[in-house]
């Protein structure tokens, strides 16, 4: 029988950030304020040009660096790098404090890696801050980000590399996500077996092909996966 592989998306699956990469932008504005530069509008509408950028990050169309160039361009002062570098510095360093593991994490992959099965993280985000998450989640893995990878979630690109890291075959590949459109589509779609992670309850969008499997807490994936193995 082939290797298992299981990979995993992180946010709103193996951890929530309680929107960690918002307040580092939004502490990034202190300092642009007091270099003499300016805001756009009142908190809501800068928070949601914020969450605008993060958006355009995660589905590839900038950088995060690029990101963080924009946001402090607009506002009236030189994008000098040591914007970025603070930025970055401050997600990570933030992580411990706003990174809250999912419950049932650590203990799911516990029961994973005694069963010999082969785990990593893939993530639409950027490191060294997707390492932190997942190992603040209790992941010890690999993780790949989409920065590193050149491509995003649903691409088949970023699930070949999720693939690669794992070294199992698609049809022995599972892949847990909380987005119906880029985990559950995206790893079907790549060959693997996507399984919608709905721990919020949420509905499920009628134009996208309803997923194979669904749990609801993370420890549900210890019996899923023995008795698709079994199929096999």
């Amino acid at each position: 029988m082939n290797a298992i592989g299981v990979g995993f998306d992180l946010d709103h699956t193996i951890a929530i950030d309680n929107k960690l990469e918002r307040v580092a932008f939004m502490r990034i504005l202190e300092t642009i304020l007091d270099d003499g530069g300016h805001a756009l509008g009142t908190l809501a509408e800068e928070t949601g040009r914020i969450d605008e950028l993060l958006a355009q990050q995660r589905s590839g169309t900038c950088t995060i660096d690029d990101a963080v160039r924009s946001f402090v361009r607009d506002r009236g002062v030189a994008p000098r790098e040591d914007y970025v570098e603070q930025f970055r510095t401050l997600a990570v360093d933030m992580v411990d404090q706003f990174v809250i593991p999912l419950l049932g994490a650590r203990r799911t992959f516990e029961a994973l890696q005694a069963r010999g099965v082969r785990m990593a993280v893939l993530s639409n985000g950027w490191n060294p801050l997707q390492v932190r998450k997942a190992q603040r989640a209790g992941f010890e893995g690999a993780v790949l980000a989409s920065a590193d990878l050149g491509a995003q979630k649903p691409a088949a690109r970023a699930f070949e590399a999720l693939l690669e890291a794992l070294g199992t075959p698609a049809e022995s590949t599972w892949y847990v996500g909380d987005d119906p459109r880029g985990d559950v589509n995206g790893s079907r779609d790549a060959g693997l077996h996507g399984v919608w992670f709905d721990a919020e309850n949420k509905a499920y969008p009628l134009d996208v092909l309803p997923a194979k499997y669904t749990i609801r807490s993370l420890e549900e994936l210890l019996a899923l996966i023995p008795s698709g193995a079994a199929i096999r």
